[in-house]
Protein backbone atom coordinates (compact mmCIF):
# COMPACT_ATOMS: atom_id res chain seq x y z
CA UNK A 1 0.00 0.00 0.00
CA UNK A 2 1.72 3.39 -1.21
CA UNK A 3 2.00 5.81 1.43
CA UNK A 4 4.07 7.01 4.84
CA UNK A 5 3.67 6.00 8.70
CA UNK A 6 5.54 7.10 11.47
CA UNK A 7 7.73 4.12 13.34
CA UNK A 8 7.98 4.81 17.21
CA UNK A 9 10.99 2.52 18.64
CA UNK A 10 11.37 2.90 22.88
CA UNK A 11 15.38 0.87 23.44
CA UNK A 12 15.90 0.50 27.14
CA UNK A 13 18.21 -1.14 29.65
CA UNK A 14 16.13 -1.12 32.27
CA UNK A 15 12.89 0.88 34.14
CA UNK A 16 14.91 3.86 34.55
CA UNK A 17 16.89 3.89 31.53
CA UNK A 18 16.05 3.77 28.27
CA UNK A 19 15.50 5.86 24.76
CA UNK A 20 12.78 6.80 22.60
CA UNK A 21 13.21 7.09 18.68
CA UNK A 22 10.63 8.49 15.97
CA UNK A 23 10.85 7.51 12.20
CA UNK A 24 9.75 8.37 9.39
CA UNK A 25 8.77 5.57 6.86
CA UNK A 26 7.46 6.09 3.42
CA UNK A 27 7.00 3.77 0.43
CA UNK A 28 8.50 6.35 -2.01
CA UNK A 29 11.81 6.07 -0.84
CA UNK A 30 14.69 3.58 0.51
CA UNK A 31 15.53 3.57 4.23
CA UNK A 32 14.03 5.53 7.34
CA UNK A 33 14.59 8.99 8.47
CA UNK A 34 15.21 9.73 11.57
CA UNK A 35 12.27 12.55 13.14
CA UNK A 36 13.09 12.65 16.80
CA UNK A 37 15.37 11.70 19.95
CA UNK A 38 15.56 11.39 23.37
CA UNK A 39 17.14 14.61 24.14
CA UNK A 40 20.66 14.65 25.52
CA UNK A 41 19.92 17.08 28.21
CA UNK A 42 18.71 17.01 32.05
CA UNK A 43 15.39 15.92 30.96
CA UNK A 44 15.11 11.80 30.45
CA UNK A 45 11.75 11.91 29.37
CA UNK A 46 8.32 13.02 29.85
CA UNK A 47 5.56 11.33 31.74
CA UNK A 48 2.18 11.78 32.54
CA UNK A 49 0.92 12.18 36.21
CA UNK A 50 -2.56 9.83 36.07
CA UNK A 51 -0.66 7.06 33.57
CA UNK A 52 2.69 6.63 34.65
CA UNK A 53 3.32 3.89 32.45
CA UNK A 54 3.34 7.02 29.33
CA UNK A 55 6.88 7.99 28.62
CA UNK A 56 7.76 10.49 25.81
CA UNK A 57 11.03 11.67 24.66
CA UNK A 58 9.29 15.21 24.16
CA UNK A 59 6.72 17.45 25.69
CA UNK A 60 3.09 16.64 24.76
CA UNK A 61 0.00 15.51 26.14
CA UNK A 62 -1.14 12.55 27.58
CA UNK A 63 -2.77 9.90 24.63
CA UNK A 64 -4.60 8.29 27.52
CA UNK A 65 -6.07 11.55 29.85
CA UNK A 66 -4.89 14.45 27.43
CA UNK A 67 -3.23 15.74 30.57
CA UNK A 68 0.32 17.33 29.84
CA UNK A 69 2.99 15.69 30.39
CA UNK A 70 5.79 16.07 32.61
CA UNK A 71 9.60 15.82 32.80
CA UNK A 72 11.73 13.71 34.52
CA UNK A 73 15.27 14.70 34.72
CA UNK A 74 18.27 11.99 34.83
CA UNK A 75 19.28 13.46 37.94
CA UNK A 76 16.17 12.12 40.00
CA UNK A 77 16.60 9.05 38.15
CA UNK A 78 19.90 8.32 38.94
CA UNK A 79 19.80 9.27 42.65
CA UNK A 80 16.07 8.56 42.98
CA UNK A 81 15.61 12.32 44.98
CA UNK A 82 12.78 15.05 43.86
CA UNK A 83 13.02 18.45 44.09
CA UNK A 84 10.34 20.23 45.60
CA UNK A 85 10.47 24.00 45.78
CA UNK A 86 9.60 26.28 49.11
CA UNK A 87 6.46 27.20 47.67
CA UNK A 88 5.28 23.98 46.50
CA UNK A 89 6.30 22.64 50.25
CA UNK A 90 3.82 25.35 51.40
CA UNK A 91 1.28 24.83 49.19
CA UNK A 92 1.12 20.96 49.51
CA UNK A 93 1.43 20.85 53.42
CA UNK A 94 4.59 19.73 53.76
CA UNK A 95 6.61 19.48 57.35
CA UNK A 96 9.69 18.28 58.16
CA UNK A 97 11.07 16.87 61.35
CA UNK A 98 14.29 15.12 62.95
CA UNK A 99 15.12 11.69 64.29
CA UNK A 100 14.92 11.77 68.16
CA UNK A 101 16.21 9.74 70.67
CA UNK A 102 14.12 9.56 73.78
CA UNK A 103 12.34 7.43 76.97
CA UNK A 104 9.91 4.91 75.06
CA UNK A 105 7.15 3.20 77.01
CA UNK A 106 4.78 0.94 74.99
CA UNK A 107 1.24 0.79 75.97
CA UNK A 108 -0.60 -2.75 75.62
CA UNK A 109 -4.30 -2.76 76.05
CA UNK A 110 -6.09 -6.09 77.17
CA UNK A 111 -9.59 -7.06 77.85
CA UNK A 112 -10.49 -9.05 80.47
CA UNK A 113 -12.77 -10.13 83.24
CA UNK A 114 -13.30 -10.10 86.97
CA UNK A 115 -13.35 -13.19 88.33
CA UNK A 116 -12.31 -15.53 91.42
CA UNK A 117 -9.10 -16.29 93.35
CA UNK A 118 -8.74 -20.00 92.79
CA UNK A 119 -6.50 -20.14 95.86
CA UNK A 120 -9.53 -19.10 98.04
CA UNK A 121 -11.99 -21.67 96.89
CA UNK A 122 -13.23 -24.25 99.24
CA UNK A 123 -15.39 -27.00 98.56
CA UNK A 124 -17.42 -29.04 101.08
CA UNK A 125 -17.63 -32.42 100.36
CA UNK A 126 -18.35 -35.55 103.31
CA UNK A 127 -16.35 -39.45 103.82
CA UNK A 128 -19.74 -40.65 103.98
CA UNK A 129 -23.07 -41.69 102.44
CA UNK A 130 -25.96 -39.85 104.37
CA UNK A 131 -28.76 -37.17 103.57
CA UNK A 132 -29.19 -33.33 104.61
CA UNK A 133 -31.19 -31.93 107.29
CA UNK A 134 -31.18 -28.33 107.72
CA UNK A 135 -29.81 -26.45 105.32
CA UNK A 136 -28.43 -23.28 106.46
CA UNK A 137 -26.67 -21.93 103.11
CA UNK A 138 -29.86 -22.25 101.49
CA UNK A 139 -28.79 -19.84 98.29
CA UNK A 140 -26.07 -18.64 96.07
CA UNK A 141 -24.56 -15.61 97.40
CA UNK A 142 -25.25 -16.23 100.63
CA UNK A 143 -22.20 -14.30 102.75
CA UNK A 144 -20.84 -17.04 105.40
CA UNK A 145 -18.52 -16.36 108.28
CA UNK A 146 -15.77 -19.28 109.08
CA UNK A 147 -17.66 -21.52 111.89
CA UNK A 148 -21.17 -20.83 111.24
CA UNK A 149 -23.22 -23.76 110.46
CA UNK A 150 -23.23 -24.63 107.18
CA UNK A 151 -26.49 -27.50 107.38
CA UNK A 152 -27.35 -30.46 109.40
CA UNK A 153 -26.14 -34.37 108.20
CA UNK A 154 -28.15 -37.76 108.70
CA UNK A 155 -25.74 -40.79 108.05
CA UNK A 156 -26.04 -44.20 109.71
CA UNK A 157 -22.32 -44.50 109.83
CA UNK A 158 -21.80 -41.64 111.48
CA UNK A 159 -24.17 -42.44 113.91
CA UNK A 160 -22.63 -45.34 115.14
CA UNK A 161 -19.19 -43.39 115.34
CA UNK A 162 -20.49 -41.13 117.80
CA UNK A 163 -21.65 -43.67 119.91
CA UNK A 164 -18.59 -45.42 119.96
CA UNK A 165 -16.76 -42.16 120.65
CA UNK A 166 -19.00 -41.64 123.16
CA UNK A 167 -19.08 -44.63 125.07
CA UNK A 168 -15.64 -44.39 125.22
CA UNK A 169 -15.27 -41.22 126.32
CA UNK A 170 -17.37 -41.30 129.72
CA UNK A 171 -15.29 -44.67 130.53
CA UNK A 172 -11.94 -43.01 129.98
CA UNK A 173 -12.60 -40.81 133.47
CA UNK A 174 -10.63 -37.92 133.16
CA UNK A 175 -7.57 -36.49 132.78
CA UNK A 176 -4.75 -37.63 130.68
CA UNK A 177 -6.09 -41.54 130.69
CA UNK A 178 -8.98 -40.03 128.90
CA UNK A 179 -7.12 -38.18 126.20
CA UNK A 180 -5.12 -41.97 125.51
CA UNK A 181 -7.94 -44.03 125.21
CA UNK A 182 -10.41 -41.65 123.32
CA UNK A 183 -7.38 -40.69 120.92
CA UNK A 184 -7.98 -43.95 118.79
CA UNK A 185 -11.99 -42.98 118.57
CA UNK A 186 -11.13 -39.32 117.95
CA UNK A 187 -8.80 -40.40 115.10
CA UNK A 188 -11.50 -42.12 113.62
CA UNK A 189 -13.89 -39.64 113.71
CA UNK A 190 -11.44 -36.83 112.07
CA UNK A 191 -10.92 -39.60 109.34
CA UNK A 192 -14.14 -39.57 108.67
CA UNK A 193 -14.61 -35.53 107.93
CA UNK A 194 -15.29 -34.68 111.23
CA UNK A 195 -13.16 -31.59 112.54
CA UNK A 196 -12.14 -30.48 116.18
CA UNK A 197 -15.61 -28.38 116.23
CA UNK A 198 -17.47 -30.82 115.33
CA UNK A 199 -16.32 -33.68 118.11
CA UNK A 200 -16.17 -30.44 120.67
CA UNK A 201 -19.67 -30.02 120.08
CA UNK A 202 -20.54 -34.15 120.11
CA UNK A 203 -18.93 -34.03 123.53
CA UNK A 204 -20.96 -31.40 125.10
CA UNK A 205 -24.17 -32.62 123.87
CA UNK A 206 -23.25 -36.47 125.78
CA UNK A 207 -25.63 -38.32 123.66
CA UNK A 208 -25.12 -39.27 119.94
CA UNK A 209 -26.84 -37.27 117.41
CA UNK A 210 -29.23 -38.42 114.57
CA UNK A 211 -28.27 -34.72 112.43
CA UNK A 212 -25.06 -33.48 113.23
CA UNK A 213 -24.08 -30.07 111.96
CA UNK A 214 -21.35 -28.73 109.12
CA UNK A 215 -19.12 -26.10 109.85
CA UNK A 216 -17.70 -23.67 107.37
CA UNK A 217 -14.52 -24.33 106.87
CA UNK A 218 -13.71 -20.57 105.96
CA UNK A 219 -15.32 -16.87 105.61
CA UNK A 220 -16.80 -16.77 101.91
CA UNK A 221 -19.35 -16.44 99.59
CA UNK A 222 -21.87 -19.22 98.35
CA UNK A 223 -21.10 -19.80 94.98
CA UNK A 224 -22.31 -23.27 93.94
CA UNK A 225 -24.62 -25.33 95.60
CA UNK A 226 -25.91 -28.79 95.13
CA UNK A 227 -27.97 -29.75 97.46
CA UNK A 228 -31.41 -28.99 99.10
CA UNK A 229 -33.18 -29.97 102.76
CA UNK A 230 -33.99 -33.30 102.42
CA UNK A 231 -30.95 -34.13 99.64
CA UNK A 232 -29.43 -37.44 99.98
CA UNK A 233 -25.80 -37.68 98.76
CA UNK A 234 -22.90 -39.86 98.25
CA UNK A 235 -19.54 -39.73 99.70
CA UNK A 236 -16.73 -37.24 98.11
CA UNK A 237 -19.45 -35.55 96.22
CA UNK A 238 -18.82 -31.51 95.88
CA UNK A 239 -22.41 -30.61 97.93
CA UNK A 240 -21.44 -26.36 98.47
CA UNK A 241 -18.51 -24.55 97.05
CA UNK A 242 -17.27 -21.06 98.64
CA UNK A 243 -14.99 -18.27 97.40
CA UNK A 244 -13.90 -15.87 99.82
CA UNK A 245 -13.88 -12.51 97.73
CA UNK A 246 -11.56 -10.39 99.79
CA UNK A 247 -9.00 -10.67 96.88
CA UNK A 248 -10.09 -11.43 93.48
CA UNK A 249 -7.84 -12.25 90.07
CA UNK A 250 -8.69 -9.93 86.50
CA UNK A 251 -7.84 -12.52 83.78
CA UNK A 252 -7.08 -10.85 80.90
CA UNK A 253 -5.67 -12.51 77.04
CA UNK A 254 -2.73 -11.01 75.43
CA UNK A 255 -1.33 -11.84 71.70
CA UNK A 256 1.51 -13.30 70.52
CA UNK A 257 3.26 -10.11 69.34
CA UNK A 258 2.74 -8.38 72.47
CA UNK A 259 3.88 -11.66 75.07
CA UNK A 260 7.32 -10.82 74.72
CA UNK A 261 6.74 -7.27 76.22
CA UNK A 262 4.97 -8.91 79.54
CA UNK A 263 6.07 -10.16 82.26
CA UNK A 264 5.28 -11.07 86.65
CA UNK A 265 5.52 -8.01 88.52
CA UNK A 266 4.66 -5.53 86.11
CA UNK A 267 2.22 -2.42 87.01
CA UNK A 268 -1.28 -2.17 85.38
CA UNK A 269 -4.16 0.20 85.46
CA UNK A 270 -7.73 -1.47 85.67
CA UNK A 271 -10.97 0.17 84.12
CA UNK A 272 -14.44 -1.26 85.34
CA UNK A 273 -17.44 -0.62 84.08
CA UNK A 274 -18.81 0.63 86.67
CA UNK A 275 -15.63 2.21 87.84
CA UNK A 276 -14.41 4.14 85.06
CA UNK A 277 -14.33 7.61 86.44
CA UNK A 278 -11.64 5.80 88.73
CA UNK A 279 -9.92 2.72 87.63
CA UNK A 280 -7.12 1.18 89.74
CA UNK A 281 -3.88 0.40 90.04
CA UNK A 282 -3.07 -3.77 90.17
CA UNK A 283 0.23 -5.93 89.29
CA UNK A 284 0.64 -9.01 87.03
CA UNK A 285 0.62 -12.00 89.29
CA UNK A 286 1.19 -14.48 86.31
CA UNK A 287 1.22 -14.93 82.24
CA UNK A 288 0.43 -18.45 81.14
CA UNK A 289 3.39 -20.06 79.51
CA UNK A 290 1.39 -21.55 76.65
CA UNK A 291 -1.40 -20.21 74.16
CA UNK A 292 -4.99 -20.93 73.77
CA UNK A 293 -5.55 -23.22 70.74
CA UNK A 294 -8.50 -21.60 69.03
CA UNK A 295 -7.65 -17.75 70.24
CA UNK A 296 -3.69 -17.58 70.42
CA UNK A 297 -3.79 -15.61 73.24
CA UNK A 298 -2.20 -16.04 76.71
CA UNK A 299 -4.01 -15.19 79.97
CA UNK A 300 -2.79 -12.36 82.19
CA UNK A 301 -3.69 -13.14 85.92
CA UNK A 302 -3.52 -9.88 88.12
CA UNK A 303 -4.51 -10.12 91.99
CA UNK A 304 -6.40 -7.37 92.99
CA UNK A 305 -7.88 -6.50 96.77
CA UNK A 306 -11.29 -6.20 97.29
CA UNK A 307 -11.50 -5.58 100.90
CA UNK A 308 -14.74 -2.74 100.39
CA UNK A 309 -16.44 -5.11 98.03
CA UNK A 310 -16.77 -3.20 94.79
CA UNK A 311 -15.40 -5.72 92.46
CA UNK A 312 -17.93 -8.61 91.73
CA UNK A 313 -16.82 -11.90 89.68
CA UNK A 314 -18.01 -11.64 86.04
CA UNK A 315 -17.19 -7.45 85.38
CA UNK A 316 -15.52 -6.87 82.56
CA UNK A 317 -12.17 -4.88 83.12
CA UNK A 318 -9.98 -2.80 80.58
CA UNK A 319 -6.33 -3.83 81.71
CA UNK A 320 -3.33 -0.92 80.51
CA UNK A 321 0.20 -2.06 80.49
CA UNK A 322 3.50 0.04 79.74
CA UNK A 323 6.42 -1.57 78.91
CA UNK A 324 9.47 0.28 79.34
CA UNK A 325 11.85 -0.01 76.33
CA UNK A 326 14.61 2.62 77.95
CA UNK A 327 15.61 5.23 75.31
CA UNK A 328 14.80 4.59 71.76
CA UNK A 329 15.13 6.28 68.37
CA UNK A 330 11.84 7.31 67.30
CA UNK A 331 9.58 9.02 64.56
CA UNK A 332 6.50 10.60 64.34
CA UNK A 333 4.06 7.54 63.08
CA UNK A 334 2.60 9.96 60.75
CA UNK A 335 6.28 9.97 59.11
CA UNK A 336 5.79 6.57 58.10
CA UNK A 337 4.25 5.50 54.74
CA UNK A 338 3.14 1.67 54.53
CA UNK A 339 4.34 0.06 50.91
CA UNK A 340 3.20 -3.90 51.15
CA UNK A 341 5.76 -5.08 53.82
CA UNK A 342 7.95 -2.16 53.18
CA UNK A 343 7.97 0.79 55.15
CA UNK A 344 9.11 3.91 53.69
CA UNK A 345 9.95 7.74 54.75
CA UNK A 346 10.88 11.17 53.03
CA UNK A 347 14.37 12.15 53.92
CA UNK A 348 14.83 16.28 53.79
CA UNK A 349 18.22 16.56 51.96
CA UNK A 350 18.62 20.64 51.97
CA UNK A 351 18.09 22.37 49.04
CA UNK A 352 14.93 21.59 48.27
CA UNK A 353 15.89 17.63 47.60
CA UNK A 354 13.87 15.03 48.89
CA UNK A 355 14.88 11.18 48.97
CA UNK A 356 12.51 8.05 49.61
CA UNK A 357 14.74 6.03 52.33
CA UNK A 358 13.52 2.87 53.50
CA UNK A 359 13.43 1.51 56.97
CA UNK A 360 12.69 -1.31 59.40
CA UNK A 361 10.31 -0.21 62.52
CA UNK A 362 9.39 -1.48 65.73
CA UNK A 363 6.73 -0.63 68.41
CA UNK A 364 4.57 1.77 68.58
CA UNK A 365 2.79 4.21 70.82
CA UNK A 366 0.47 5.36 68.53
CA UNK A 367 1.74 8.70 68.42
CA UNK A 368 5.45 7.73 68.18
CA UNK A 369 7.26 4.63 66.50
CA UNK A 370 10.80 2.97 67.26
CA UNK A 371 13.49 3.38 63.90
CA UNK A 372 15.10 0.07 64.24
CA UNK A 373 17.19 0.43 61.24
CA UNK A 374 17.15 3.54 57.97
CA UNK A 375 17.91 6.57 60.05
CA UNK A 376 20.23 7.74 62.36
CA UNK A 377 19.80 9.97 65.22
CA UNK A 378 19.21 14.13 64.20
CA UNK A 379 18.13 12.88 60.23
CA UNK A 380 15.08 15.22 58.47
CA UNK A 381 12.65 13.73 57.70
CA UNK A 382 9.12 15.10 55.93
CA UNK A 383 6.56 13.88 58.80
CA UNK A 384 3.34 15.99 56.95
CA UNK A 385 2.47 16.25 53.15
CA UNK A 386 3.88 12.43 52.52
CA UNK A 387 1.43 11.42 50.03
CA UNK A 388 1.60 13.62 47.94
CA UNK A 389 5.24 13.72 47.67
CA UNK A 390 4.91 9.35 47.59
CA UNK A 391 2.73 10.40 44.39
CA UNK A 392 5.56 12.77 42.67
CA UNK A 393 8.44 10.15 43.82
CA UNK A 394 6.97 7.68 42.27
CA UNK A 395 5.98 9.21 38.92
CA UNK A 396 9.44 10.85 38.66
CA UNK A 397 11.88 8.20 40.43
CA UNK A 398 11.36 4.80 39.75
CA UNK A 399 12.55 3.59 42.63
CA UNK A 400 13.15 -0.18 44.10
CA UNK A 401 11.21 0.28 47.15
CA UNK A 402 8.26 1.50 45.34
Amino acid sequence: MAGSWPLAVDVATDEAHHVDLSFDVATSRKGITLTTATPTGDVAYHTCSMHPSVKSAAPGTCPICGMDLVPVTREELQSGSILVDEGRRQVIGVKTGKVVRKHFKVPIRLQGQVTYDQTRLSDVSLRFDGWIGDLKANFEGKTIRKGEILFSVYSPELLSLQEEYLETFKRAGAGSQRLALTAASRKRLSLWGLNAAQISWLERQGKAQDYVPIFAPTDGVVIEKRIVSGSAFKRGERLLRLADLSNLWIEAYAYEQDLPLIESGMSARVRLPNLMERGFDAQVMQVDPFLGNRTRTARVRLQVSNTNGHLKPGLFATVTLNADLGDMLVIPEDAVMASGEKRIVFRDLGEGRLKPQTIRTGYSDGQWIIVRQGLAEDDAIVISGNFLIAAESKLKSGMGQW
